[in-house]
């Protein structure tokens, strides 16, 4: 996707992944779904106490005002 904003979503899914709903989002906003897409492995590492036999984590785009939103909480 290239510039612009992302947040990472870790997602838990039950078997065959099927049935996934969002868990957690993680603070961050990234620059590029490249820099959030290298977190990802951390993030999932980090989520393992989630009951869910099936964890997967998607960078999805945000606009650039869910962006200075999201920073200024972090604060």
């Amino acid at each position: 996707m290239g510039p612009g904003y992302f947040i990472l979503a870790i997602m838990g899914c039950g078997d065959g992944a099927v049935m996934c709903e969002d868990i957690r989002e993680t603070q961050p906003v990234y620059r590029s779904e490249a820099a959030c897409l290298a977190d990802s492995d951390a993030a999932l590492d980090s989520a393992t106490d989630a009951p869910y036999p099936l964890l997967v984590a998607e960078c999805r785009r945000i606009s650039p005002q869910m962006a200075e939103a999201r920073s200024a909480r972090a604060g």
